[in-house]
């Protein structure tokens, strides 16, 4: 009996390495024909590794059952599991007898594993996809490890489809991952032929729910297919028509694509959304926590949505952009509005908290006018009045223009008034811009 361990931090060192270790981990010398004579490979052994079948395992070092195998060719399989990333840990035992080999493998696998996500690849349904890389890389279950050569792996076998389906195209891969945050997917995607959405179509929504829909998707027509694009104008211009609505959890799952026409020129898609709704929910309440610059009667003032009304979050969601809009006018800058919402789904309500983080009180900085001549600049900076130091009211800029000095001086000169603020988190302040755009003689 061989016995063979492959510690963490060498899996991915040279196959030179993994010999030494095979010899300083033998209980005992291994028997000296070994080496030089091979034995059949009768049978594999994986524990450890309950994810994948010995088959796969088999595939993925390279072995076959019934093949001749020698000590060398147990490194060499040993070294190709570890090159996947797939393992923290491997450790294999082996036996010659005069009627064959046994092998047995001890794997213990990684930690992190990300899904692999197909952004572009029209011409395969999301099971024909997922079915030939299975059949192509044995251990690709649609989750990839943070390293390792699987996803390459994967990246090497959707050419290969590509190529078999004269796609021409080329597959490669970028790993995702939130702004700041870690690694949380693989996306892949094909470069080459422009894909582009004809139309889309809907499944579930009831009949007075389509008109909006189908006015939403058409910023999705005519443009290029990815379904991470996507995703995004479905949360941002589809689920609203049913957060207004109060279906709270209503989800419109990822677009399924048809191939309408695919050649060197263009390949053109249909979609398909599917919905699904879910229930109606009324508010059953409206709580604020954390304010002290504004009174919990005037935040409320600002809301329109009552206990027993149904819960628009969309509508909600404009009020809580007002209340941030109404602290920087008492300087609070960086005041956010968060809202948490408990659901009943015994009763179908919603409860709402709505918690106010106000952060720092900014002051006005610099001012700054342009495009006019200098008596009229100078003349508008006499007359504004939020002086350097004041607390910043963010609306200050629009009512100085609009004030009637200002309109009298200005006359019919100027097109348009582009204003830029410029916060200055470490000191505190905001810079303003006012750059005038005058009418053309």
């Amino acid at each position: 009996m061989h016995c063979v361990r492959i510690p963490q931090s060498l899996l991915l060192t040279l196959v030179l390495l993994f010999a030494v270790l095979a010899f300083a981990q033998t209980r005992k010398p291994a028997p000296k024909a070994s080496s030089a004579s091979p034995h059949k490979l009768l049978a594999l052994h994986v524990s450890g590794a309950p994810d994948y079948t010995p088959r796969e395992i088999l595939a993925a070092a390279g072995l076959q059952i019934g093949q001749p195998v020698e000590d060398a060719d147990f490194k060499s399989a040993a070294q190709h599991l570890a090159d996947t990333g797939l393992f923290s840990d491997i450790a294999y035992n082996f036996e010659f007898a005069a009627e064959g080999t046994k092998l047995d493998f001890q794997l213990t696998e990684s930690a992190t594993l990300v899904p692999a996500q197909f952004d572009n690849f029209v011409w395969f349904s999301d099971q024909e996809l997922l079915s030939q890389l299975s059949a192509r890389v044995p251990l690709f279950h649609g989750k990839l490890p943070l390293a390792g050569n699987l996803a390459d792996q994967v990246s090497d076998a959707l050419q290969a489809l590509l190529i078999e389906h004269n796609v021409n195209g080329r597959a490669d891969y970028l790993r995702s991952a939130p702004q700041g945050g870690d690694v949380n997917a693989f996306t892949y995607t094909v470069s080459g032929p422009s894909i582009r959405v004809r139309h889309v179509a809907f499944q579930g929504p009831q009949p007075d729910e389509l008109p909006p829909l189908q006015q939403a998707a058409r910023s999705m027509e005519g443009t290029e297919y990815r379904r991470s694009s996507l995703r995004a104008q479905i949360k941002f211009n589809l689920l609203p028509v049913y957060s207004s609505r109060g279906y709270l959890k209503a989800d419109i799952a990822d677009p399924t694509p048809t191939l309408v026409a695919s050649d060197t020129a263009e390949t053109l898609v249909d979609l398909t959304l599917s919905v699904t709704r879910g229930l109606q929910y009324k508010l059953s309440s409206l709580q604020i926590a954390g304010n002290s610059a504004l009174s919990t009667d005037q935040i409320n003032a600002t809301l329109h949505l009552k206990p027993g009304d149904i819960a628009d979050a969309t509508r909600l969601q404009s009020d809580l952009d007002a209340i941030s809009k109404l602290y920087t006018t008492r300087g609070y800058m960086a005041a956010t509005v968060v809202p948490t919402c408990e659901l009943d789904d015994a009763h179908a309500t919603a409860a709402y908290t709505l918690t106010v983080h106000e952060g720092d009180v900014f002051h006005m900085g610099d001012l700054d006018i342009q495009g006019l001549d200098k008596s009229t600049t100078r003349t508008l900076f006499d007359l504004w009045k939020l002086l350097g130091g004041d607390v910043y009211d963010s609306s200050y800029p629009e009512r100085f223009l609009a004030d009637r000095a200002v309109g009298s001086l200005l006359g019919n000169s100027v097109q348009k008034v582009d204003i830029r603020s410029s916060l200055n988190a470490r000191e505190k302040t905001v810079d303003v811009t006012l750059h005038f755009v005058l009418r053309s003689q």
